[in-house]
């Protein structure tokens, strides 16, 4: 039997790749964290964490341990709300920017979904300053969204990630030109990160272009007619950083937010928080 408290911290542990990230996201002490690994470690027999002075990293025992983690979890979960007999009801407004569909959010949605079959969830993809304020308008419960690193002090801090200048490997930009612009529509986060680092650095730019959706983004970008401002994270395998190729000033970094609506239900937003939480952020595969 491994104890599914041991197992979440494990998972935390997995993503962030640090124990003091994972104690920050858990509420718990770092000490605290370090226990639980070790404990599942010999419940399991095996090594399932490489610590070294830089990084934490998962073993191959520890990778088939996360696998199995998340299976165990999720039937914990179903079999947790099938004999409480108290399933949630009730609607729940989701807003999630655009650019984190190509991450493993699609994933924990459709697993929510089979948990919280009763609960009606409504999906809204946007950008991120527009879901701002269709929540503080009280058209959303609950939206994922980036923001400037460190910006705003509400809502919950699942991730951070680099902004980087993103391009097709084979793009050659001439530094006497303005650069070429692939941004989404305004109002955009990553759009005006963009702008205001080229300004600031004295680069003249143009925009090539201006589209609605991430998928935009990305095919602008495989067609080689400009660069984009991207998180780092989420670059595709077919696409590569250039920011130093260029010479391209820096663009900062932003956070991976969940903000809810004070006055929606407690509950459901809850429930899916600790869902995106217990996953985090990364590419899907």
């Amino acid at each position: 039997m491994y104890d599914p408290a041991l197992l979440r911290t494990f998972l935390v542990v997995a993503e962030t790749h640090s124990f003091t990230q994972a104690a920050m996201r858990l509420g718990i002490s770092q000490p605290t964290v370090s226990q639980h690994v070790s404990k599942l470690e010999k419940a399991a027999g095996r090594t399932l964490v490489a610590r070294d002075t830089r990084e934490v990293a998962l073993t191959d025992n520890g990778d088939a341990m996360a696998g199995f983690a998340r299976t165990i979890l999720a039937a914990h979960a179903s079999a947790e709300s099938y004999f409480s007999g108290s399933a949630m009801r009730g609607r729940l407004r989701f807003g999630a920017a655009d650019d984190l569909a190509i991450t493993q959010l699609p994933r924990i949605l459709r697993h929510f979904r089979q948990l919280y079959p009763q609960i009606n969830l409504e999906l809204t993809v946007n950008q991120s300053m527009p879901l701002r304020r269709r929540l503080a308008s009280g058209q959303l419960d609950l939206i994922f969204v980036k923001q400037n690193a460190g910006e705003y002090e509400d809502g919950t801090r699942v991730a951070g990630d680099p902004m980087v200048w993103m391009a097709q490997e084979r793009l050659q930009l001439d530094p006497d030109q303005p650069v070429p612009l692939i941004t989404y529509q305004a109002p955009s986060l990553s759009r005006q990160m963009a702008i205001d680092a080229l300004e600031a650095a004295g680069r003249t730019w143009r925009i090539t272009c201006n589209t609605r959706d991430v998928n935009g983004i990305l095919a602008a970008v495989r067609a080689g007619i400009g660069i984009a401002a991207f998180p780092y994270s989420l670059i595709p395998a077919d696409l590569v950083k250039v920011s130093q190729r260029f010479s391209l000033p820096g663009l900062g970094d932003v956070d991976y937010v969940l903000v809810a609506n004070p006055g929606a239900a407690r509950e459901p937003v809850e429930a899916l928080t600790s869902a995106i939480l217990s996953r985090g952020v990364s590419r899907a595969e």
